[in-house]
């Protein structure tokens, strides 16, 4: 028995007109995408501005403690709330499962703001503004802000850190 190849397979049909434009728009696109995404993460402006830096986690937790005794004004429900000066260095740290300190801070000026986790990966989400970081263990991560709304915002862990991960909360206060 012999089999005899077909006379023409798919791969020899051509393509029909519609078909390549959609494909050349599909490519180009594809091109510009590539090409942008990198282009606006180096000169857009929606970038944060922020720098990494190796610490211990126990020297994190120090510095921690010390802003929080020299900037102290007060406690919400045994979470100390604070009033850094404007420029100043301000830490805030996550730890299952809250955030310390509460921070009021004043809108228009700028504030260094050290970031980190004594314990495990906490996701640092500030709404109803768009504004995400990772919390990670031994890495300060420090980011410039300038809040422009006064306002009180709430401070949420988007990384599951263990059973009591809906609980973490916390809260800077805008005047």
């Amino acid at each position: 028995m012999s089999v005899t190849p077909p006379d023409k397979h798919w791969w020899d049909t051509p393509i029909h007109t519609k078909e390549k434009i959609w494909l050349m728009t599909a490519f180009v696109w594809s091109i510009v995408l590539t090409v942008a995404m990198p282009a606006l993460h180096i000169v857009g402006e929606q970038n944060t501005s922020s720098q990494y830096s190796r610490i211990s986690n126990q020297d994190f937790d120090t510095l921690t403690d010390r802003f929080i005794e020299a900037n102290k004004i007060g406690e919400e429900k045994g979470v100390p709330i604070v009033e850094p000066k404007p420029g100043s260095d301000v830490y805030i740290r996550g730890k299952q499962f809250g955030w310390d300190p509460i921070l009021k801070l004043k809108a228009g000026q700028s504030y260094k703001l050290h970031l980190s986790s004594v314990d495990v990966n906490h996701g640092f989400s500030v709404f109803p503004i768009n504004m995400n970081f990772q919390a990670v263990p031994s890495w300060d991560n420090l980011l410039t802000v300038t809040p422009t709304k006064a306002g009180m915002y709430t401070i949420i862990c988007n990384e599951f850190c263990g059973i009591g991960h809906h609980a973490m909360i916390g809260k800077i206060y805008v005047e």
